[in-house]
């Protein structure tokens, strides 16, 4: 019984650590512009307000303050139920 309770234990650890690794950032895209607001809850690629450490984890569709990588030019033309994408965080 002890056994198994330790490899269930080591099992849990394992995928927490990975799970946290995989949340930095993500590369720089150059030729796209970071759109601000336009991003489904855990979809953002990367800022997302306190509480948030990088990618994946914005709690909030279209949160104001979390960004995905867009073509050039095209932020300012993405509709969402809270408005169109920005340049800049949103409030």
């Amino acid at each position: 019984m002890k056994t198994v309770n330790l490899a269930l234990t080591a099992a849990v650890l394992t995928a927490l650590g990975s799970a946290a690794a995989n949340a930095g950032p993500v590369a720089a895209q150059p030729g796209k512009d970071k759109c601000y607001g336009i991003s489904l809850a855990g979809k953002n690629d990367c800022k997302a307000g306190a509480g948030t450490s990088c990618a994946g984890t914005s709690r909030v569709a279209y949160q104001g303050d979390a960004w995905k990588y867009v073509a050039k030019g095209t932020c300012a033309k993405i509709k969402t139920p809270k408005g169109l994408g920005s340049l800049t965080p949103k409030r």
